[in-house]
């Protein structure tokens, strides 16, 4: 926060030295709304709904785990020429009230995509996380419902219409193609993970509440919200005890985070590893592919099933 509050003393000088000739000419591309989101599902939401009418840039770089990533000087020049920024609000941006209370630029529409949403809120155990990346009292991993999803997709367009009138209709077929998708999806995990009698998963960090809730699957984390520490030796031993007791045979871990907790935890147990993403961010070659929330959503479903079938 201290390196947020630092940033923000120097930006004015900097916004007017280095963008008094680029404002108006990088303002927007062909015309376009310029979109600025936080978290990557914001981003590929965006890209959806806004298709050729608008501009999106992610804030974290691809291949960043979110958690450890701290907006930058240029950051925040750029977001002086934003149309939109787009973010959760929930608790995983810890810069969000202090950069936006700062901005010049006040014609910037600003869209908290978890506005209307049911928010967790956190247990005791992950309150207390003792590390300078907290959510604080909630758990901000909304979009990993996939009902949740299609709710901030809606609440991004509907920011769009009231930004874009005369392109409303554009907004919103682009959205209702997207609805039947998240629809789709959302049946596909019931009708697939509903059968299964012992729903119990180990993951690197608690990010799954909000989807084991939907199919009622029991999370146990190695740590708690975030994942920038590593257990205590008296953690791992209940975690390998819980393990044994529920008779779990995979130990997820997450593509932007180092597997060797999980590795040690499953060499233990003569249990394999997988990856269950997040989805807090991609890797560049993921985007390179054309991966998307839903296409990871379906390889998430691929291994939960695997795992407790």
């Amino acid at each position: 926060m201290k390196k947020i509050i630092s940033l923000l003393l120097v930006i004015p000088m900097l916004f007017t030295i280095g963008c008094s000739k680029e404002n108006k000419e990088n303002e927007n591309s062909e015309g376009k709304i310029k979109i600025y989101t936080s978290i990557y599902p914001l981003y590929d939401f965006a890209k959806k709904v806004g298709g050729e009418k608008v501009d999106v840039t992610n804030l974290v770089p691809a291949g960043t785990e979110p958690h450890e990533w701290e907006i930058s000087t240029s950051d925040i020049v750029n977001l002086e020429k934003a149309d939109m920024l787009i973010y959760n609000g929930a608790g995983i941006e810890n810069w969000t009230d202090k950069v936006i209370s700062t901005l010049e630029n006040k014609d910037i529409a600003y869209v908290k995509t978890s506005e209307g949403l049911d928010i967790h809120k956190i247990g005791k155990k992950d309150s207390q996380e003792d590390n300078k990346h907290s959510h604080g009292s909630y758990d901000p991993h909304t979009w990993l419902s996939i009902k949740n999803a299609k709710q901030e997709m809606e609440n991004i367009k509907n920011a769009l219409v009231k930004y874009d009138p005369d392109n409303a209709d554009y907004y919103e077929d682009n959205y209702e193609k997207y609805a039947k998708k998240f629809d789709e999806l959302d049946k596909k995990y019931s009708n697939t993970l509903g059968p299964i009698k012992n729903k119990t998963i180990i993951v690197a960090h608690e990010a799954f509440g909000y989807l084991c809730e939907e199919y009622d699957i029991n999370q146990e984390g190695i740590e708690g919200l975030t994942p920038d520490s590593e257990p205590d030796p008296a953690r791992m031993r209940q975690i390998i005890k819980f393990a044994k007791k529920n008779n779990v045979k995979t130990i997820f871990f997450e593509e932007l985070v180092s597997p060797k907790v999980a590795q040690t935890i499953a060499k233990e147990i003569n249990a394999k590893t997988e990856v269950l993403n997040p989805l807090e961010g991609l890797s560049e070659e993921q985007i390179n592919n054309g991966e998307d929330y839903f296409s990871v959503m379906e390889k998430n479903l691929e291994v939960l099933y695997e795992s407790m079938k």
